[in-house]
């Protein structure tokens, strides 16, 4: 888990200076898409902004600033993959990374996304809503993704405290449990004992019915003659 929040950090310092550069990545579209003749539809898609970078980028620093979404876009599709492996999850964390995966998915459309409070995203955009329809989902996929990543991290986080101290009480009422049986054993115990003072006393009272005669005769020895 440890390595799960350090991870969704660094890719949240990434995206910040992503988002500094939002004019510059908008600067970056509007001449790759012009270069494609494809200036109508929205951005819908990363595989949409990986063909402007390969076939209709001429200039590094526009090079640049679409390849440095494309690389925080596969930083967080990674980072979906470790938090499968850090927790086996229920209904909630799946279908949030599922949420994840979907909008992660190469070819999947965004046009329709906008990020809310407390992003801005939008807001950096020129006001003609002409921009904000063709820009407004593809500055909104980061922001979305790693807000869902976060709601992973809070729920996952807050389960595997409750397990833990789940697990605690369970061992501190063990001992409790098991206190049963040794008080048994020692209840055994004293009763065997007993049971053998009894069989002493009793053997110690038939002795006294014996003949006492028996007590002074001496010890068996073979017929001859004796010195004594």
């Amino acid at each position: 888990m440890d390595e799960v929040v350090h991870t969704l950090r660094k890719i949240e310092e990434n995206s910040k200076l992503f988002q500094q550069q939002q004019f510059t990545f908008i600067r970056a579209l509007e001449r790759t898409r012009e270069e494609a003749h494809d200036l109508v539809k929205p951005v819908s898609s990363i595989v949409q902004v990986q063909f402007y970078k390969e076939r209709n980028c001429y200039n590094s620093t526009d090079r640049r600033i679409l390849n440095m979404f494309i690389s925080i876009c596969n930083d967080l599709r990674h980072l979906c993959h470790k938090m499968e492996k850090v927790h086996p999850g229920d209904c909630v964390t799946n279908g949030l990374l599922a949420k994840c995966k979907q909008l992660l998915n190469d070819s999947n459309d965004f046009t329709a996304l906008r990020a809310t409070y407390p992003h801005d995203v939008v807001n950096y955009l020129r006001l003609e809503e002409e921009a904000k329809n063709r820009y407004g989902g593809v500055v909104s996929l980061i922001p979305i993704v790693m807000d869902t990543m976060r709601e992973w991290i809070t729920y996952t986080k807050r389960n595997m405290l409750h397990d833990v101290s789940h697990a605690c009480a369970t061992c501190k009422e063990t001992p409790t449990s098991q206190t049963a049986p040794a008080r048994h054993a020692a209840a055994q115990t004293s009763i065997s004992n007993k049971n053998a003072v009894q069989l002493q006393d009793r053997e110690c009272s038939k002795c006294r019915y014996e003949d006492p005669r028996l007590k002074n005769k001496a010890p068996w020895r073979p017929p001859g003659k004796h010195p004594y």
